[in-house]
């Protein structure tokens, strides 16, 4: 499939004109075409559309959304092989890792499929009216409703299960809303090939064209006068804390504030506790070393911090890790940019004296954007006067801290910011006695591990992918599973309306047979009809 460097806005492509390029991270080869950033008139059109699609594809029943998202996911199935081809050579990753993204992509627009077809998603609540209380009450019935035209942007380390089509897309688009990104432009071919896929699924299954769109942009320019559009009602993002902390002031700083759900910065602390490191250490080295070395620690999840007590088999812990480290070989990223942010991070921790280098690869020149594992060490009383250790540094490398004893494990532990996840690795006896730490952690991350590695997140109706500030914009939400859906979506009342008049969702028969609360117990069953 030839690509064309444009917009894709709606059934419509943009303009082309002499814009901005992908590059191979490993060659440093220009890949064609060229990509136009979108005019403001594109902006606005795409935009228009969106509006205009909402009330129809809002009301959709929800087996048609459903039969939508899975189109999508046969589509791009269906040019796995074009797809997977152009994001190696864009992103500069292994193809069964890509081929695993794929498939997550696609299997994830099932998962909402199934929870839209259900229905009970909406969490509808009746409760019926009784006019011999005094006062009276009123027949008072609530559902979330979708919340309008939504923004995404694609991310730069999953170009396929974080971007055009992944889960803040399946998630909006389930909602109900009608979506527009904002491609990322380390990947814009892998972009315009997913996005050529739905708007097929679009056309199929004979959806307004508003309903998706695909806007290209190098900078900042579209993206910010996408968050700025006044019919633009909420706000999807994967990426860095400076980018989504801009766009979260962006949006709270409109004249008519929007929801703005961005994932941002998490350094995911690791807790080793005594009795682990003791009878396991080794092992532990091992799954850790393979952890945050993982797709050269490219992934929001990757643990960036581990905590260890200083006992009799700590030395040899930090020896055996710090060996794996050394015969790492250096790694391709996503990006020059990116290798080179990370080249800068590692040179600014290194040259202060709070955390000194114990192990690195060998430097090797066979990408362009290259990177070469490094591991760094220190205790927690120098952590805890030392804020820039508790930054991410994004790629491979990580902080061993050694803890005196429990109670500094605590500290360090209060001592911490908002993260996606937080491990501890212990036996029964550890977990038993480090109650008091669980509990801290419980405040400060979204999904606590045991005995396992943080990279690598299940998409399941449980999954938390989320956390306290700085983590994301809200931890609330969650941007994996399917509690996603929650957050494009709000709760709209109807009080004493007839029967004719309610959605489907709120009727007395209750047509789509979904669970409702109805007078505080959940049921199917069908209610006393409302007054007419």
């Amino acid at each position: 499939m030839a690509l064309t460097g444009v917009s894709l806005i709606g059934g419509r492509n943009g303009e082309p004109g002499d814009g901005f390029s992908a590059v191979n991270p490993v060659t440093g080869e220009i890949l064609e075409p060229k990509y136009a950033a979108a005019s403001q008139a594109e902006i606005e059109l795409a935009v228009r559309l969106a509006h205009d699609a909402f009330p129809s594809y809002a009301a959709l029943p929800g087996g048609k959304k459903a039969e939508f998202l899975r189109s999508i996911a046969s589509e791009i199935e269906g040019n796995a092989a074009e797809i997977v081809a152009r994001a190696q050579l864009e992103a500069g990753l292994p193809k069964p890792r890509l081929d695993g993204e794929l498939a997550r992509t696609a299997n994830q627009l099932r998962l909402f499929a199934e929870v839209v077809e259900e229905g009970s998603w909406v969490n509808a609540r009746i409760d019926l009216p009784d006019a011999a209380r005094k006062p009276p009450k009123h027949d008072i019935r609530s559902m979330l409703k979708p919340l309008g035209p939504t923004v995404i942007f694609g991310a730069s380390n999953f170009p396929l299960a974080f971007s055009v089509a992944g889960g803040d897309t399946a998630s909006a688009l389930a909602a109900g809303n009608p979506v527009i990104v904002k491609a990322h432009p380390a990947h814009p071919g892998t972009s315009e090939l997913v996005g050529l896929a739905i708007r097929r699924s679009v056309q199929a299954c004979g959806l307004p064209e508003g309903v998706f769109s695909l806007l290209f942009d190098a900078g900042i320019e579209v993206g910010t006068r996408l968050v700025r559009h006044p019919l633009i009602k909420a706000v999807g993002f994967t990426g860095s804390l400076a980018g989504g902390r801009a766009l979260m002031d962006l949006a709270a700083s409109r004249p008519d504030p929007i929801p703005c759900y961005a994932e941002m910065g998490s350094v995911n602390p690791v807790f080793i506790l005594p009795g682990a490191l003791k009878s396991r250490g080794a092992d532990i080295a091992a799954g850790l070393h393979a952890s945050f070395t993982l797709g050269s620690g490219q992934f929001c999840t990757k643990p960036g911090l581990v905590f260890l007590p200083r006992q009799e088999e700590s030395r040899n812990f930090a020896s055996d890790l710090s060996e794996r480290v050394q015969k790492t070989p250096s790694q391709t990223m996503l990006t020059s940019g990116i290798a080179q942010r990370y080249r800068s991070a590692i040179d600014a921790r290194r040259s202060q004296d709070a955390a000194p280098v114990i192990a690195q690869s060998a430097a090797s020149a066979t990408a362009v954007a290259c990177a070469q594992p490094v591991l760094f060490s220190t205790d927690a009383a120098v952590f805890l006067k030392n804020e820039d250790l508790s930054e991410e540094v994004f790629g491979p490398t990580t902080l061993l801290i050694e803890y005196e004893s429990h109670s500094q494990a605590l500290e360090a532990a209060e001592h911490l910011e908002g993260h996606l996840t937080a491990t501890l690795l212990g036996t029964e006896e550890d977990f038993a006695a480090h109650r008091d730490l669980i509990a801290i952690l419980e405040r400060k991350v979204g999904r606590l591990v045991l005995n396992g590695y943080p990279t690598g997140v299940e998409v399941c109706h449980a999954m938390v992918h989320g956390g306290p500030y700085p983590a994301t914009s809200d931890g609330r939400s969650t941007s994996v599973g399917t509690q996603a859906i929650f957050r494009f979506a709000r709760p709209v009342c109807y009080q004493n309306f007839s029967n004719s008049l309610l959605p489907e969702e709120l009727k007395s028969a209750n047509p789509l047979k979904i669970w409702r609360m109805v007078d505080g117990v959940m049921t199917r069953e069908s209610v006393a009809r409302a007054g007419s």
